[in-house]
């Protein structure tokens, strides 16, 4: 199997934290297994969470590639904001340590069904739990132009929200004037896009769009909300959480939480300001380059 997706920085995780023999470990989004095959290569045991049926089918064979033994490991499929009724089992497990990684696996961006890049053609769905019901392209349809700018303006941070959600309106109601449909495809959405941006800048004109729509799609704000204060009740004392984020929305949820924890005594927070990738890193890896690291360690 090839074309694994690159976790981002482990090596920054492992040098803060100690990985013990025969310990549990939570990862969250286990997508590839990235972080959870260093994990087991150490000897810790891992219980990999993903809402993909797919990601689970891929690190399954992984592991199995790795000579791991299926004895280490355990695969549930469910979202992490169902993290407690998730490892519901009759024996208490202590966990001494929890992982979220929020970016999106390179898998599922070079996989052009799922919709989640504007490189390639494909169907505006962009859910990572293909039982979501609503995909962006229903956003994109349904959303008025107020709406669009709104969602553009809070979960993209895109200054052009207004144009973009203006030209989204205009020429989704000309396609359907024209071929009763609207708009369908990420190329379609990516074209609009450029074309209402009027030039390139430093980034993709619809990069902070289509981050926008997956977050709605899969409101992974209140999920990683949710999620948070349940890892702190579920993580062992002198355990910790680790959360790698790939945008300031997510990253701020991280960081005022840890600080909550701080301020209540639960622990303390072991990454002050967020870790970031090494220039070697993002010559190796150039998806890291955004990321951003906390750790929190329970008292």
């Amino acid at each position: 199997m090839q074309g694994f997706h690159e976790p981002v920085l482990l090596k920054a995780i492992l040098e803060r934290v100690e990985i013990e023999k025969g310990t549990t470990y939570i990862d969250c989004t286990l997508g590839d297994g990235g972080y959870s095959i260093e994990i087991l290569k150490r000897g810790g045991k891992v219980i990999g969470i993903d809402v993909d049926p797919s990601a689970l089918k891929r690190a399954r064979e992984r592991f199995g590639e790795e000579g791991i033994a299926p004895d280490q490991f355990e695969l549930i499929q469910g979202n992490f904001s169902e993290l407690d009724s998730l490892l519901k089992t009759e024996k208490p497990r202590k966990i001494e340590g929890i992982l979220f990684d929020l970016g999106v696996s390179t898998l599922a961006l070079k996989t052009p069904d799922r919709g989640f890049s504007f490189l390639a053609e494909g169907p505006l769905d962009m859910r990572m739990d293909p039982n979501l019901t609503v995909t962006a392209a229903d956003l994109i349809n349904a959303g008025e132009r107020q709406e669009l700018n709104e969602l553009f303006s809070k979960y993209g941070e895109e200054r052009l929200s207004f144009r973009f959600a203006k030209a989204i309106v205009s020429q989704r109601e000309i396609k359907i004037n024209e071929k009763g449909i609207g708009i369908t495809t990420t190329k379609e959405l990516a074209e609009i896009l450029e074309k209402a941006a009027g030039k390139r800048g430093r980034i993709h004109p619809a990069t902070r769009v289509f981050q926008a729509l997956r977050i709605a799609v899969n409101d992974e704000l209140r999920v990683l909300e949710t999620a948070l204060p349940k890892a702190l009740n579920i993580v062992s004392g002198g355990g910790f959480i680790a959360v790698v984020s790939f945008h300031s929305l997510e990253d701020r949820i991280v960081k005022n939480n840890f600080k909550d924890y701080e301020k209540q005594g639960f622990g303390k927070n072991i990454t002050k300001k967020p870790v970031t990738p090494s220039e070697v890193e993002i010559q190796s890896n150039p998806a890291s380059r955004s990321g951003r690291l906390r750790i929190f360690q329970k008292k």
